[in-house]
């Protein structure tokens, strides 16, 4: 766990500081004092009596006590200094820079082992090995560069990644972000991003934390802690926003290479995401841009007033808004006509509004009056402003600057003209603001902020189910897909409606059945996974002859054991299943049925335990959703029924939870009523541990 030796040391050396800035134990060395650190500073180098001005012990044995030892030795030298350290020095905080550990090889995971022991013998807290250190407001103990402006409102960052959290960081800094805390955590051989976080949440100040947290992560070992922080931070008022790299398989090796550590399936990691109110990023820019509009007031509605002097960046950014599901409102009536007699003619208000090239400051703070004051259609502003190089624009950044002050809306300044007015952005910048250089990106950060639902409820009320019928089924079966006799006593007991059916082993059966559910009916082959790859459904059977002729057909099949009889029902085919995934438990998935499942691989992913609310908002999340909703004259299915279902599933994997997979493809949806056709369920009692 993080502790106040880490955070807010009152002694730091550096085993193996140097002189050369250019080596990693240099260059922190140097970070570090020109951070201005008040502490006690050391170094423990075996040739130096002094390096860059401070005393160097080359005895450890003569070395003071310190809080916090920063290593920059070779590896194998790393676990007998820290054990040295923490039993003789009372270090209690490690930040192993060094590489050559468990990222590299065998030897090197045994030295990462011994190194994580020697710590937590004395209940230390360590920071990597193979990572580039902590920066905070007491000590900036990091090899690297740029070293970013420190504000207690900036960002807390946290980095798998080294490299990354640099990348990152020259991503945002030119734009005016700014960082409270940075940690790069490196092969989190005992704390890794969760850890980070959860101490974060664990010690939230209302009155002094960061409310803006950032993650870079190339895995989620820790999936239910990563829940429960970020859910907490987000209900206490903070925001987060995350990039989960290795997300293709390709991806995933280079995560392992880099980190040695497995990526995550990517479609748990999205329904972790959504179900915590984190924003998913998926590159560098895009991260640094939702963390800026993170510095924003958040709108309260999603009308835009698009104002600028350039007709192009002005249509780019509505376009993207608007394919984005936000919205850029016509500004008509009286007070539209007041302001555009204020403004050059040829302009307009209409939205965009287009104030011209030769528009001034002036003009540009009536726009933004009349927006924050006048139009209630607005609740949101873009603002953009370039230079064509022939005049300077201070007057209008200003202007800008005083406006986001006063202005009950938020206002997002896209000033492009990184050159022409490079000084006039920095002046802006600095007075504490943000530029968003690129519209279109603005406009995709501030859609993916909106899209990204509030945490879902820590405690979830679950339709009732009968527990011990469930019970009595799964403790009486072996691993593998249930018959479907099984199959059936489970739904019963979980409440989920389901289709009339018989299994049959002999054809006058089949044909007796058939005629007491009812022509037309649907047969299928029990026994093969995939039936309609084998031709082992055939629907609308009609009469008895053709029951018997399927049924010699069916059991020809290989892997056939049974057949099953179902009433041929009509509806819109859906699909309803459920997938566990190591670590992070039951996924819970609803989508369109039948082959639309494959094909058009609309699917709408939840981590159990699901509400009822929150199935209902899968349902709205599908691309398909039109279908459902009943569209063009179509029929509706009903939404209740089908999100009662989705709400039942979660419920019995709770119950349940040997149930590895569960497809109900495809239940049949109708206006009144939603009923499951074909259900397979697979049970792996030894791998179904969650947590």
């Amino acid at each position: 766990m993080i502790n106040r030796q880490l955070t807010n040391p009152e002694s730091i050396v550096v085993v193996g500081g140097s002189n050369d800035v250019h080596k990693p134990g240099g260059k922190v060395l140097k970070n570090i004092i020109d951070s201005g650190y008040k502490g006690r500073l050391y170094v423990a180098n075996p040739k130096e009596d002094e390096v860059q001005g401070v005393k160097s012990y080359r005895d450890l044995n003569e070395l003071p006590e310190a809080d916090l030892a920063i290593m920059a030795i070779a590896a194998r030298h790393c676990p007998q200094t820290v054990e040295f350290l923490s039993q003789n020095k009372n270090t209690r905080a490690f930040i192993v820079l060094s590489a050559g550990f468990s990222e590299e090889s065998e030897e090197g995971a045994k030295l990462e082992k011994q190194l994580v022991s020697a710590v937590e013998k004395v209940n230390g807290c360590l920071i990597g090995p193979n990572c580039i250190g902590v920066i905070n407001s007491n000590h900036s103990s990091a090899f690297t560069t740029p070293i970013p402006k420190l504000d207690p409102k900036g960002a807390e960052f946290i980095s798998g990644s080294g490299a990354t959290a640099v990348f990152i960081m020259e991503a945002g800094i030119p734009m005016g972000l700014t960082f409270s805390s940075v940690y790069s955590v490196g092969n989190s051989a005992q704390m890794g991003v969760e850890d980070v976080l959860r101490y974060m949440d664990e010690n939230f100040d209302p009155e002094k934390s960061s409310r803006v947290k950032l993650l870079y992560m190339e895995s989620v070992e820790k999936p239910m802690m990563l829940l429960k922080h970020a859910s907490s931070l987000i209900r206490k008022g903070c925001k987060i926003a995350a990039v989960k790299a290795g997300t293709s398989e390709a991806g995933s090796r280079a995560a392992s290479s880099h980190t040695g550590a497995l990526a995550s399936s990517d479609s748990a990691v999205d329904a972790l995401f959504r179900k915590a109110g984190i924003v998913r990023c998926r590159s560098r820019e895009e991260l640094t841009v939702v963390a800026s509009v993170f510095m924003h007031p958040r709108p309260e509605g999603k009308n835009f007033a698009v104002i600028t002097h350039a007709g192009g960046p002005a249509v780019m950014l509505t376009d993207t808004l608007s394919e984005g599901g936000m919205n850029v409102p016509p500004i008509e009536g009286p007070a539209a006509e007041e302001l555009l007699e204020k403004l050059h003619p040829g302009s307009s208000v209409a939205n965009p509004v287009d104030f011209l090239a030769t528009g001034t400051a002036e003009q540009l703070g009536h726009i933004i009056d009349y927006c924050d004051e006048k139009f209630d259609n607005i609740d949101a502003m873009a603002v953009i402003f370039g230079s064509p190089g022939l005049f300077s624009v201070y007057e209008v950044y200003d202007v800008l600057d005083e406006k986001m002050k006063k202005c009950r809306k938020p206002i997002y300044p896209v000033l492009p003209s990184i050159i022409n007015a490079r000084d006039e952005i920095n002046h802006f910048l600095s007075k504490g603001r943000i530029n968003f250089p690129d519209e279109v990106a603005l406009g995709r950060a501030l859609t993916l902020v909106s899209a990204t639902p509030a945490p879902a409820p820590g405690k979830v009320e679950l339709p009732p189910v009968d527990k011990m019928a469930v019970r009595k089924v799964i403790d009486a079966s072996p691993d593998g897909y249930l018959y479907p006799c099984s199959v059936g006593e489970l739904l019963d007991a979980a409440g989920i409606e389901r289709a009339g059916e018989a299994v049959v082993s002999d054809r006058e059966t089949a044909a007796v059945e058939a005629e007491k559910l009812g022509f037309p009916v649907v047969m299928k082959a029990v026994g093969p996974v995939h039936k309609s790859d084998v031709g082992g459904v055939v629907l609308d059977v009609k009469n008895k002859e053709q029951v018997e002729k399927e049924y010699d057909h069916m059991m020809e099949i290989p892997g056939t054991t049974d057949v099953l009889i179902q009433p041929m029902l009509k509806g819109v085919e859906l699909f309803a299943g459920v997938k566990y995934e190591p670590g992070f438990g039951h996924m819970i998935l609803c989508g369109l049925g039948g082959i639309f499942i494959e094909v058009l691989r609309d699917v709408s992913t939840a981590i159990s335990p699901v509400s009822h609310t929150e199935a209902a908002s899968m349902i709205k999340g599908l691309n398909g959703y039109g279908i459902i909703k009943g569209e063009r004259g179509q029929d509706a299915v009903s939404e209740e029924c089908f999100a009662d279902i989705i709400a039942r599933l979660s419920a019995l994997v709770t119950v349940a939870p040997e149930i590895y997979e569960m497809d109900l493809n495809p239940l049949m949806g109708g206006k009144d009523r939603v009923a499951a056709v074909d259900t397979r369920i697979r049970v792996e009692k030894k791998n179904t541990k969650t947590g």
